[in-house]
């Protein structure tokens, strides 16, 4: 797929997120009703009604493309695919926290083409194609130079899961980094694209929760793998480390693979 199809992509994709936004944000901190799904994570109608809006927007501007989302699985049979997080960070959304965000990307044969992170709460939009340049709000945006773990500005995402189930790799990442803090869902790999931000470790993820990020990341010039140094793929096991250069991308993985 050329850029220029992938341009027009992302510009429809873009405005489909704006209009979902605005559902997302009817519902901020103005009370929910919360349902718990089947892996004990939570659910509201604000997640529901938010992926509705990006589905009927893709059928209308994209019949022929396969639709995956969190909320309602997949529907279509083909290559071309449209991966959907509504609200990537229900648990922030609940509680109040603008930093839950919005996750739409694009991806065929060749993996992800495209991506954009919606913070709503934020005003902010991420959008990146791949080979091509990452942008916020419209502005080009770029990953640090850091090539030091030792004075990298670290995030260790779902740091409680990753305490209890991976508890000698969580015990060195707090250790790692000149500035550490721990966080959890796409924003963090957001200040990583800008340049904010040197690298991200994150854990328990879904192919929604890290495609998305994943082309938006890579288009601003970061490296976004699997904690093995794999190319991340609908199969990947959800455990994913984000840097922004390949030096410290590699002292991550010596340490998570230690």
């Amino acid at each position: 797929m050329d850029t220029a199809d992938l341009e027009n992509r992302l510009r429809i994709a873009t405005e489909i997120t704006q209009e979902a936004a605005k559902v997302a944000l009817h519902y901020f901190r103005n009370g929910v009703d919360i349902e718990t799904k089947a892996d004990q994570s939570p659910v509201t109608v604000a997640d529901k009604q938010t992926e509705q809006v990006i589905r009927e927007g893709l059928q209308k501007a994209f019949p022929d493309d396969t639709i995956f989302g969190e909320e309602f699985g997949r529907s279509g049979s083909g290559s071309e695919m449209w991966i959907v997080d509504p609200i990537d960070g229900t648990r922030s959304f609940i509680t109040g926290l603008p930093l839950f965000g919005m996750l739409l990307g694009f991806i065929d044969e060749a993996g992800p083409e495209l991506g954009i992170i919606r913070m709503p709460a934020l005003g902010e939009v991420y959008t990146g194609i791949k080979n091509h340049e990452a942008a916020c709000n419209g502005q080009t945006i770029q990953v640090s130079e850091c090539q030091s773990l030792k004075t990298a500005r670290l995030f260790i995402n779902e740091a409680d899961k990753m305490a209890k189930h991976e508890a000698e790799a969580f015990g060195a990442l707090t250790q790692a980094g000149e500035l550490r803090r721990t966080g959890a869902d796409c924003y963090p790999h957001a200040l990583v694209a800008r340049g904010s931000v040197d690298a991200v470790v994150d854990y328990d993820l879904q192919p929604y929760d890290y495609l998305p990020v994943s082309a938006v990341v890579e288009s601003s010039g970061g490296i976004m793998t699997d904690w093995q140094g794999n190319t991340l793929t609908m199969d990947s096991n959800g455990r994913t480390v984000t840097a922004a250069t390949q030096e410290l991308h590699a002292q991550l993985l010596e340490l998570l693979n230690a």
